[in-house]
């Protein structure tokens, strides 16, 4: 990455036209659909749905709304909601506490550092001719992927691949038996993959480098769809609390991109060119690997980075965030209309959602007085410092605790001077809680004994993993969290971070919605119960039966 938006900062330190709806498919004779598409967008709150709904057009999210099934009260059933462990729940159908992917990063006191949610040291990345190559599998999830399984079902004759900007996105859906997960490499401007899945990139993929969209598509810039004044559901463009990208003064537009090739094609995924990338990939995913075509049914991974970016550069009221969702309505109005031309409207099956909601920006709110806040990373680390020192001596307490919002406390410190995880949240919780927006400090090797609303305590139960989780868990308040005062970001087990829009649609999937409450967790056993195979190994969601034809 060249740069990254303050929001990263640690704890502590459309060219075509819209597509008519196609007729909804009706019953078929075979016993499975030919294709299973399953489609993420990074960073979409359930009400992204219909915030903007007036201005949608009829071929993208609207035509799944009304030809689909929606499940109008899907909620995240885990504390810490971020993109790895989101995309790792949908396909896995099952909870950090089990996959395993419990954030994005992890401490591992064993090796005495931080690990990345693909990281694997032992493949080498393939595709990467001019930069440093990025090794990652899906090694660390600990359980299969719904396409995992369909390949079991099928004695692996069926194909799988994951497309995504992110790595994590493109891995953590496509699996582990996938035959290939691609992820944007911004330093080059191409596609690139893993040797755990292959030795060197796909000929179709190359072929689709050596069209070199980016290139293509930074020339053209980024202006709004319709005029700014039209962005009624936005708050005006240009707020203080917005980031700046590179080369830009203020945070209004058109925004133009120039400057250095990598530096050009990193600034490329904060704008729409992102997900017109990411379709145009996988729609040469399609047709370069066949899928759809053969005697089982293929799957197809898609999830849409740069939402995410986005939001939390911006902000979700912000004019750039609304720009974003409705030129991905065009794209998925692209992709569906493809998907018809390729295997027929009776011959797939397509689910959506989203990998995590967000929190406005805390001074939009404050504006509004509506409580919300920052809580300085400097005050909470000095205080928490401070109160270690007061309560037992000098010592480096804390391993790690910049990451989950959790305290990897230093085990062998602590045997020496014969202290306990619960002695340290005991000497903490007092003094970190008078920080203003700081709710608790629980401790995760004793969560049954934390004195957290029963709900609230069955999240954070789901989002601890006994190897990869920290020992201290810091709660913030609603509309609370750590940083400096641009952009916002997710990751707490509130509603505004959990609650995600979940339509099926296609092949198989009646129209209709519910509002009873269901989970991410639930897609991956509802393919399942409708391709009529076991679902992924940890799973622990339930099939939405009322979304499948008798």
């Amino acid at each position: 990455m060249l740069f990254r938006p303050v929001y990263l900062l640690g704890l502590f330190v459309m060219a075509n036209s819209w597509a008519q709806p196609a007729r909804q498919p009706s019953p078929s004779p075979v016993s499975a659909p030919k294709l299973v598409v399953g489609i993420v967008v990074d960073q979409m709150r359930a009400d992204f749905l219909y915030r903007y709904e007036k201005k949608y057009g009829a071929g993208g999210f609207k035509r799944l709304l009304k030809g689909g099934f929606t499940c109008q009260n899907t909620q995240y059933d885990y504390a810490l909601t971020a993109t790895a462990a989101g995309h790792a729940s949908i396909y896995s159908g099952s909870l950090p506490a089990i996959h395993g992917i419990v954030g994005n990063d992890w401490y591992d006191p064993s090796q005495a550092k931080g690990i990345y949610c693909v990281e694997d040291t032992s493949v080498r990345g393939v595709g990467h001719p001019n930069a440093l190559p990025a090794r990652f599998s899906p090694r660390n999830l600990l359980v299969t992927t719904i396409a995992d399984q369909l390949a079991l079902a099928t004695n692996f004759r069926s194909k799988a691949v994951g497309i995504a900007l992110k790595d994590r996105s493109a891995i953590l859906s496509a699996g582990h038996s996938a035959r290939g997960a691609y992820w944007f490499d911004s330093r080059t401007g191409t596609w690139v993959t893993s040797s755990f899945y292959q030795s060197q990139l796909p000929a179709w993929v190359e072929a689709f480098n050596a069209r070199k969209l980016p290139a293509e598509y930074s020339q053209r810039g980024w202006k709004t769809l319709r005029p700014v004044a039209e962005y009624t559901e936005s708050t005006p463009d240009d707020q203080p609390y917005e980031y700046k990208l590179p080369g830009k003064s203020t945070s209004s537009f058109p925004y133009e991109m120039a400057g250095p090739a990598g530096a050009v094609f990193e600034l490329l995924t904060y704008t729409p060119w992102g997900n017109t990338l990411t379709k145009e990939m996988a729609l040469a995913a399609l047709k370069g690997e066949n899928l759809g075509k053969g005697a089982a049914t293929d799957f197809l991974a898609i999830s849409f980075s740069t939402p995410d970016l986005v939001g939390h550069s911006f902000g979700p009221t912000s004019v750039e965030q609304e720009d974003i969702f409705l030129r991905l309505d065009a794209e998925l109005a692209d992709l569906l209309k493809a998907l018809d031309s390729w295997v027929g409207p009776d011959g797939y099956t397509v689910f959506l959602t989203g990998d995590h909601g967000v929190m406005d920006v805390p001074a939009y709110w404050q504006a509004h007085h509506l409580p919300a806040g920052l809580i300085d990373p400097r005050q909470l680390s000095q205080t928490l410092n401070q109160s270690l020192l007061d309560a037992f001596g000098p010592g480096n307490y804390v391993q790690m605790g910049s990451m989950n919002d959790q305290l990897y406390l230093n085990q062998a410190l602590l045997r020496e001077k014969n202290l306990s995880v619960s002695a340290v949240q005991q000497a903490l919780q007092p003094r970190l809680t008078t920080i203003p927006g700081v709710a608790d400090l629980v401790n995760l090797r004793a969560l049954a004994q934390a004195n957290l609303p029963d709900e609230q305590l069955r999240l954070y139960k789901n989002s601890y993993h006994a190897r990869r989780s920290g020992d201290l868990q810091l709660i913030y308040q609603p509309g609370w969290f750590v940083g400096l005062p641009i952009g916002t970001t997710h990751g707490s087990a509130y509603t505004y971070d959990r609650q995600v829009p979940c339509i099926f649609y296609g092949w198989g999937i009646r129209r209709g919605e519910t509002r009873r409450p269901t989970s991410p967790s639930d897609i991956a056993p509802t393919l399942s119960a409708l391709l009529r195979m076991l679902p992924p190994s940890g799973t622990t969601g339930q099939p939405v039966g009322e979304a499948l034809q008798p």
